[in-house]
């Protein structure tokens, strides 16, 4: 019994040894960046600058891997079940860690038990309103929608995405009835708000801000805590209804039970890379603000995200299957 009790701590105490040397011997092979949705959104180009930095620091090929489909979790599920060794990853916006498991009641994977890596950036919704709108600030918008029910129609990326659920927030922290139309992404959806098939939408501000700035939309508000330098009179949302915040975020997460160690380095890796100034200049062209987060700061803010989105979804009553 004894030789046993030995040879179990000896045991413990090689593989407490051994994790240190794989992380310092981490990567020795190709990382796969997996995003689970389309090529050219805001995530995607994201991956791709964390992808070119981690690959010239590393040595290592890093390959960004496009896994669309429901909503986020055909991605994320792939990275949930993979080898918990730092080679698959999952860099995604917000939905399959912090939004779906609220809208579908069941799912095949467990977004709180994900490794928090590093929050990458993060880039605010705004409000956006086709130009024959007769409301020219947020509170001009709530008290016209108070006296019309149900007259104005907001757009969304499609059910459960962040713009869908930013405007059900809209729906019920001001008290007002609008007429929900889902698209297929951020494209249809503002090509219809231009066109004045839809009244209002809360988009993407690297999608919106360039028709602002030409005048085809009318940015309200930006669903941020301060003002966006890329729309520097555009108020924020807070301003009339506080505590009002909406971001589209982009999160480098690992398979659950990934060691500290490698999760550690990979986390530095992309602090380093977010304070790289071409990194922020490429981002801020985008209306992202580069981040770059400790391991426990990213898990606070999934954690904050979370209780959040689970608030609105509750409220509006939505249920995707």
């Amino acid at each position: 019994m004894n030789r046993l009790h030995v040879a179990g701590a000896c045991l413990a105490a090689t593989a407490t040894l051994a994790t240190p040397t794989h992380a310092d011997d981490y990567p020795s092979k190709p990382i796969r960046l997996v995003v689970p949705f389309a090529p050219g959104g805001g995530t995607d180009i994201a991956a791709r600058i964390v992808a070119e930095k981690l690959q010239a620091k590393w040595g290592q090929a890093v390959i960004v891997d496009n896994r669309p489909g429901a909503g986020g979790n055909v991605g994320a599920d792939l990275v949930y079940r993979a080898a918990p060794d730092g080679y698959t990853l999952l860099l995604t916006p917000p939905p399959p860690l912090v939004i779906n498991e609220s809208l579908y009641s069941t799912l095949s994977f467990k977004p709180e038990r994900f490794t928090p890596v590093s929050l990458i950036s993060a880039s605010p919704n705004i409000l956006v309103v086709h130009p024959s709108v007769p409301a020219k600030t947020v509170r001009e918008l709530i008290d016209y929608a108070r006296k019309h029910p149900d007259r104005l129609d907001y757009a969304s990326q499609g059910n459960g995405t962040t713009s869908h659920l930013t405007a059900e927030m809209l729906k019920s922290m001001a008290g007002v009835s609008l007429t929900h139309v889902p698209y297929k992404g951020s494209g249809p959806a503002l090509a219809d708000l231009m066109g004045g098939q839809v009244d209002l939408m809360f988009a993407e501000i690297s999608a919106a801000v360039n028709l602002v700035r030409t005048g085809k939309l009318r940015a309200l508000a930006v669903a941020s805590t301060q003002r966006n330098a890329s729309l520097p009179d555009t108020p924020v949302m807070q301003d009339t209804l506080p505590g009002f915040v909406s971001t589209t975020s982009s999160s480098l997460v690992a398979p659950p039970g990934t060691p500290p160690a490698i999760v550690d380095r990979l986390s530095a890796a992309v602090a380093e890379a977010m304070r790289d100034p071409a990194v922020i200049d490429r981002l801020t062209q985008l209306c992202a603000e580069p981040l770059g987060t400790t391991p426990a700061e990213h898990a606070r803010y999934l954690g904050e995200e979370r209780k959040r989105w689970a608030e609105v979804i509750r409220a509006a009553g939505i249920q995707l299957d």
